[in-house]
């Protein structure tokens, strides 16, 4: 799929998703999410690309193709989950069974509300159910299409956190028995980190990213990137020299010497951006050094720890050479074994295979 235009609402968008693969476009307010998905419902006509779906065409700008949304099988799951109020489950369902048999609506309907484990509640008006057991509904009504493609438009968001998480795990198992592409659109990185196969970063209409959500996590493709997937550890250095029998890259960063992962492509005496992902900063134990100590060792202080249920978030000041904070978190135990507060001296260590590097924002002739 690929959409393009400058306005109103600019768009240089391209990604595919495959059968079987959930895909989610994250990205801020007003990044396009939600016009590339009525793109691809037909509910929207972007001024230029092209949108095909198992080899069909549904959007062609160049030879004028537009077929229209109720000839593009598309099952769409609103926010709102825009179920009809007059009518029960089975009922919502029913509506959109049209194009089978008379003979076996019912049987189908019924059938889908069970695999959205709403058996029993078939006669309930959405005003009778709660808002998990609506978004189920719009679940089984958009399957009940036969679609070819399901298209999630920020479905959980109108749900308390403990019914989202219900629907993350039913939504995750469902999936596994549906053989065509997905594709979610979410504000919220976490939901899409746990749910997606693969994550495309979008701002302001453009692609900037897409693969798997490891890849995107630790190995951006620009600083852009790694801010809109909320990296806090995003610094600039210089590149000192290559080691390929080490497979590592030296940086000098504020006046300290630091090992990364190899990237031969930078040069030596250019600057670059870098980021370490929380996950690869080692706090040193008190009670007993890391094997890791040696790796990157900064020494410092504690500035902040901030605690969210079991998990500790710390704000970790280096010493010396006007070095910025190092953020990472750690599981709450640990934390309290080795004495973490405001203002405790610590150690940690930067793995050097965490240590990913990047073009600066703007600078040219670099990978």
């Amino acid at each position: 799929m690929e959409l393009a235009q400058a306005g109103p609402i600019p768009l240089a968008a391209a990604f595919g998703c495959a059968p079987g693969e959930l895909l989610a476009l994250v990205g801020p307010s007003g990044s396009g999410k939600s016009t590339i998905l009525r793109a691809i419902a037909g509910l929207y006509r972007p001024r230029g690309g092209r949108v095909g779906v198992d080899g069909e065409v549904w959007f062609d700008a160049r030879t004028g193709c537009n077929l229209p949304p109720h000839r593009r099988r598309v099952g769409l799951v609103f926010q709102s989950f825009a179920l009809f109020p007059h009518l029960s489950a089975l009922g919502n369902v029913l509506a959109a069974l049209g194009h089978r048999p008379k003979a076996e609506r019912r049987s189908r309907a019924e059938a889908l509300l069970a695999a959205v484990n709403l058996s029993g509640l078939e006669d309930r008006r959405p005003a009778a159910l709660s808002g998990g057991q609506q978004q189920r509904v719009a679940v089984a009504r958009a399957l009940a299409r036969d679609p070819r493609v399901l298209l999630l438009d920020e479905p959980f968001s109108a749900v308390d956190r403990a019914t989202r998480e219900r629907l993350y795990r039913e939504i995750a198992e469902l999936r596994r028995s549906l053989e065509i592409p997905v594709v979610l659109v979410t504000h919220d990185l976490d939901e899409a980190l746990m749910l997606a196969d693969r994550l495309c970063v979008l701002h302001r209409g453009r692609t900037l990213q897409s693969g798997p959500p490891e890849e995107i996590i630790t190995r951006p493709v620009s600083p852009d990137v790694a801010r809109l997937v909320h990296l806090r550890n995003l610094f600039e250095a210089e590149v000192v020299a290559h080691l390929p029998e080490a497979r590592k890259t030296l940086l000098d960063w504020e006046g300290g010497r630091l090992e990364a992962a190899y990237a031969p492509a930078f040069a030596v005496g250019c600057r670059v951006a870098w980021v370490i992902p929380g996950g690869f900063v080692v706090l040193h134990r008190q009670d007993r050094p890391s094997q890791g100590e040696r790796e990157n060792r900064l020494e410092g202080v504690v500035e902040a720890v901030v605690t969210l249920g079991q998990t500790a978030h710390l704000t970790f000041q280096p010493r010396g050479g006007g070095r910025f904070p190092i953020h990472f978190s750690l599981p709450l135990y640990v934390a309290r074994r080795n004495d973490i507060a405001p203002g405790v001296a610590a150690a940690v260590s930067l793995l050097a295979e965490g240590i990913h590097l990047m073009p600066r924002a703007g600078a040219p002739g670099q990978p």
